[in-house]
């Protein structure tokens, strides 16, 4: 055994050098051997949850960081050695003695973000998050290290028990995958999204995969049938090229699935084109982009509103190429994307791969180096903010990690790159704080509009502003970029202080008036009877005096039943006969999560245990859905769909009470579903609606609203089901009446 181990990390370590030796960076295999060495016996003895020897993980990071980002020897050395100042005895002074100050320095940035950046509290979590941006800013290297780390983990998740599956890939969703496509590193984005969406919604996801495999020969042969005039052209033309499908991945599909409200056979963007082509010197790059598009453009139509001109205009995340959409054939719309192979290298490997081409052509590099150093300078701003909240703290740098980007002019003629539908009240603040919080609107295009109006490419803008003007709560709803967000927070939070104080103050007065005292679960019972969140939340509504404290406070705080405020108001299901349903009453009280609770089980809702859950209004759940359980801050167990939006954010700050959840439900339960329908307004439409649910499918109709204006008409149908698969079933027969043109699953 000891042996067959030994052979299987000689061997993962020579694939490795021989990964590194075919590079070309400078060839250290001597440091890069003698890392392995120490990180063999730092970790000798330990094991993963696998059950594979822990040294495999380390070699596996570096494997990564050589092979799929182009990372030259520091890198290498610092991925073997990651984990050794974490989990040994050795100390970052020892690393330093042994490989000098540079792998020193990345291995303790590695080390202060170590076990994932989430821990049990958000502040924690958030402060974790605080070092990991800012080691980055001392070098870039550490993040880049980090993504290696994560995707590895990626890859071998199923040795975690469920609800740890849940919160890596909740959180890899969440600042991971964002992070690597902020970073260009598109391959590695795109493997991360598919690996978290793998674990989250295994059977979707399966389903995807099988319906991929089973149109594989289609698309194989519209390809061929779509290249096949494109290769003549360029064979004529003497280009020297490299044609490759892109397919779309499962997550990708399903993403669009959920946003557009369409089926599989209705994503009709599955398959992209690549047209990668070698050119004779590098000043011919950006003229064989346009040759190769205007050829192909004369063989099929191309959409007018869908060429993207990422050569002349890079992504801030390096990314070029030029997009064209053209119509193929067999009437199918198909993206081709035109990039050099320098090009390619960089979207796949990003800034890591711009290293490659350093060497006397250093105008573009600076360029997009000074892109990301303006990006973490962003970045340095917002953390310089005193004590953000976690949360918010996490969306504000969440916004600023999206790539998709807009070209907008200052009145000068100043080009400044922004981020998609940002406001101008954003740009104000992306010239300065000060112009931000006194701005009063702006003249775009010389016409003058209000803040909150959304800037388009090449959109020319000048902020007015007046020193009267002050920072407004309601700007929050509609500045899109995280400087702005950020600076508006900080300046409210400051005027929200002193309120917060009075608030205090009038709580504590209160409560010693009824002979209470001013403690943690005191305010987290009054939290939990106005439905309020946080702490500051509550003493912010006493002090505006949105909150007044009365009797029915003091009954709460005393245990009395109130009438108000119970499990029930969570749970949207009815129990019962289907014909004639009652309202489950609250017989047996909420679930409490003691010492002694094994989160490594999963809940399992029954119609005896479901009225022990608490169910928010984020999301409403019914059997068949993927779902999964959340730790409150009272102790008790909140159900949500795994795709929520407030999922996604617990996922990431508070893994640590993220549990599994299945449903073993017996068909007793109805719940509440919702489809949304529009379609061609016709005479006896409505009567075929409710012949087909209330007759054929003998389901109860809650409710119908529909609506119909200059020949169309739209409504909800609220239905009563025992499950997501009675809901699709309606769904697929509702898509067959005449004239219904969209069914959505709300």
């Amino acid at each position: 055994m000891i042996m067959e181990e030994e052979v299987l990390i000689n061997s993962a370590f020579q694939r490795l050098l021989d990964t590194y030796l075919a590079s070309n960076h400078r060839k250290k295999t001597e440091i890069i051997t003698t890392a392995f060495n120490f990180a063999r016996q730092a970790h000798k003895g330990v094991r993963r949850l696998s059950g594979e020897p822990y040294i495999m993980h380390p070699i596996a990071v570096a494997q990564i960081a050589s092979e799929e980002m182009g990372l030259g020897s520091t890198s290498i050395c610092s991925a073997l050695l990651h984990d050794v100042v974490e989990d040994t005895d050795y100390t970052v002074e020892d690393i330093e003695n042994i490989f000098g100050p540079k792998i020193a320095q990345i291995v303790d940035g590695l080390t202060k973000i170590s076990g994932g950046i989430f821990g049990e509290q958000a502040s924690a979590q958030a402060e974790n998050f605080k070092k990991l941006l800012l080691t980055m800013s001392d070098d870039i290297r550490v993040i880049l290290i980090k993504i290696c780390d994560r995707l590895h983990n990626m890859r071998t998740l199923e040795s975690q028990p469920a609800n740890k599956q849940y919160k890596i890939a909740g959180e890899t969703l969440y600042i991971y995958a964002p992070l690597a496509n902020r970073l260009g590193l598109n391959k590695i984005k795109s493997e991360l999204e598919n690996l978290s969406f793998r674990f989250e919604h295994p059977e979707e996801y399966e389903n995807i995969s099988r319906k991929l495999s089973l149109t594989q020969e289609q698309r194989t042969k519209l390809f061929e049938d779509f290249t096949e005039p494109i290769r003549s052209e360029l064979d004529r033309m003497g280009i020297r090229y490299e044609i490759k499908a892109r397919v779309k991945t499962p997550y990708s599909i399903w993403s669009k699935m959920q946003n557009k409200h369409v089926t599989f056979d209705e994503v009709y963007d599955i398959l992209a084109v690549r047209i990668i082509f070698t050119p004779n010197t590098r000043e011919d790059e950006v003229n064989e982009c346009f040759r190769i598009y205007v050829a192909i453009s004369q063989i099929y139509k191309s959409h007018p509103d869908r060429l993207r001109d990422w050569i002349n205009h890079p992504k801030a995340n390096g990314y070029q190429a030029l997009h064209v959409t053209l119509m193929s054939k067999q009437g199918r719309w198909i993206e081709v994307q035109i990039r050099s192979d320098r090009m390619d290298d960089i979207a796949e490997k990003g800034f890591a791969a711009h290293w490659k081409y350093k060497a006397g052509e250093n105008s573009e590099e600076n360029e997009n180096e000074t892109e990301l150093n303006n990006w973490i300078g962003t970045i340095k701003e917002i953390l310089d903010d005193p004590q953000p909240d976690a949360m918010d703290f996490l969306d504000t740098i969440k916004l600023n990690l999206f790539a998709r980007e807009i070209f907008v002019f200052t009145p000068k003629g100043e080009l400044k790159t922004m981020p998609a539908n940002c406001t101008a009240l954003d740009f104000a603040f992306q010239i300065h704080t000060f112009l931000g919080a006194h701005c009063i609107g702006a003249k775009v295009n010389h016409k003058l509009v209000p803040l909150s109006h959304r800037l388009q490419s090449g959109d020319q803008v000048e902020i007015l502003s007046s020193k009267s003007q002050h920072v407004q709560p309601e700007w929050l709803n509609f500045v899109s970029t995280a400087k702005a967000k950020g600076k508006i927070q900080a300046s409210l939070r400051r005027a929200d202080r002193e309120i917060q104080k009075k608030g205090e103050e009038t709580l504590k007065e209160w409560l010693e008036k009824n002979s209470f005292e001013l403690t943690s679960s005191v305010i987290n019972k009054l939290c939990d009877r106005h439905e309020i969140q946080k702490h500051e939340n509550l003493f912010l509504a006493l002090g505006k005096k949105t909150i007044i404290l009365g009797d029915d406070d003091l009954a709460h705080l005393q245990g009395k039943n109130t009438g108000k405020k119970g499990w029930k108001k969570f749970v949207p299901f009815i129990k019962g006969d289907k014909k004639e349903a009652n309202t489950i009453k609250a017989g047996r009280g909420l679930l409490e999560v003691g010492p002694d609770f094994n989160k490594k089980k999963p809940c399992m809702l029954t119609e005896e245990t479901i009225q022990m859950y608490v169910f928010r209004d984020c999301c409403h759940p019914i059997p068949g859905d993927d779902i999964l359980g959340y730790i409150d801050n009272n102790k008790h167990i909140e159900i949500h769909m795994r795709d929520c939006p407030v999922a996604s954010r617990l996922k990431s700050s508070f893994g640590n009470r993220i549990l599994d959840a299945k449903w073993q439900m017996r068909h007793e339960i109805l719940f509440d579903a919702t489809i949304h329908i529009r379609g061609i307004d016709r005479k006896g439409i409505l009567h075929d609606l409710a012949h087909l649910i209330s007759d054929q499918l003998d389901l109860n109709i809650r409710r119908i609203t529909v609506g119909s204006h200059e020949g169309i008409f739209d409504g909800t149908i609220e239905l009563r089901v025992y499950d997501r698969a009675l809901v699709a079933e309606v769904m697929e027969k509702l898509k067959k009446i005449d004239g219904l043109t969209e069914v959505i699953d709300h």
